[in-house]
């Protein structure tokens, strides 16, 4: 079954001989390898890089070789519709693949922003229902989150306790559920959402990244998913303040993340970059098992 499953892996990856043909043996030729994985994508057709920090590589082959010898964190951000969600399920099947492959547990957490909203469920209920609650309460601004909570278990997990997450009711209830979802230590703590990039949370990062996405590629995703969700008319002025509130907390983000990502390319490309990453990993650890 494992060797099935290598197999799997290499063959979704598609590798090229530049990537494994010497072997690694500290920081500097994993940081070396990371950095030519990185240059190729971002000059490659359909690219799903748009820009990165060399420096957050060099950060990156540290973690790698152990350099860095404690877990690390990734915060993703973007826009409403910008693919956030997507790309962060992705990543986290892909990884989740690779532990099965060499045995690993553990190796992935999910800390979802979402869940920090905070409970306004008895307003709701006084105002009569979320559509008239909302007329005069903000969703699309970093204070309608405990995003001081989220940082606390974050950082708990970090530094190898468990913690209870909380679970919020999207469904326009606003109730969330304090204590509800174990999360556990893993070697990768990843969160994503509308605001995970913030001054409030970011500093528990070690990797920022932000995905983009143009503009009207980002709308036309908003209205189907509105439709979808039966937001009817008030989905235009929902939209404008999701839109003019971005300008203010979400695309600032791009400026200080450590790697932007295009919320538009293929996603069978996403997966195909990170197995590169992650052969990288298996070349250092487990060479010896993949054969």
């Amino acid at each position: 079954m494992i060797s099935a499953l290598a197999a799997e892996l290499k063959n979704k990856t598609k590798f090229d001989n530049k990537y494994t043909s010497s072997p690694i043996t500290n920081a500097q030729q994993i940081e070396n390898k990371l950095q030519r994985i990185f240059e190729e994508e971002m000059f490659s057709k359909n690219s799903v890089l748009i820009g990165y920090n060399p420096q957050a590589v060099r950060k990156m082959a540290k973690f790698i070789s152990g350099e860095i010898n404690r877990p690390a964190s990734i915060g993703i951000a973007g826009e409403t519709a910008s693919g956030k969600s997507t790309i962060t399920l992705d990543i986290i099947d892909t990884v989740e693949l690779f532990a099965q492959v060499f045995e690993l547990e553990r190796v992935i957490t999910r800390v979802n922003t979402d869940d920090y909203y905070y409970d306004r469920s008895e307003e709701v209920k006084k105002a009569g229902g979320m559509a008239e609650f909302a007329k005069n309460y903000d969703f699309d601004v970093p204070q309608a989150l405990e995003l001081n909570l989220m940082c606390k278990h974050i950082k708990e997990l970090l530094n190898g306790n468990s913690v209870m997450l909380p679970k919020y009711d999207m469904s326009g209830t606003t109730i969330r559920t304090d204590n509800c979802t174990p999360a556990f230590p893993a070697k990768i703590i990843i969160s994503e959402g509308l605001f995970t990039l913030t001054d409030e949370i970011r500093t528990a990062f070690d990797f920022k990244i932000y995905v983009d996405i143009e503009k009207e590629v980002q709308k036309k995703r908003f209205f189907i998913r509105a439709n979808e969700r039966g937001l009817g008319d008030s989905a235009h002025s929902i939209y404008e303040n999701a839109s003019n509130k971005a300008d203010i907390y979400i695309r600032p983000c791009r400026e200080i993340a450590d790697i932007v990502l295009s919320g538009e390319a293929d996603r069978a490309n996403y997966k195909i970059f990170l197995n590169k990453i992650l052969f990288v990993i298996e070349q250092l650890h487990f060479s010896k098992q993949a054969k």
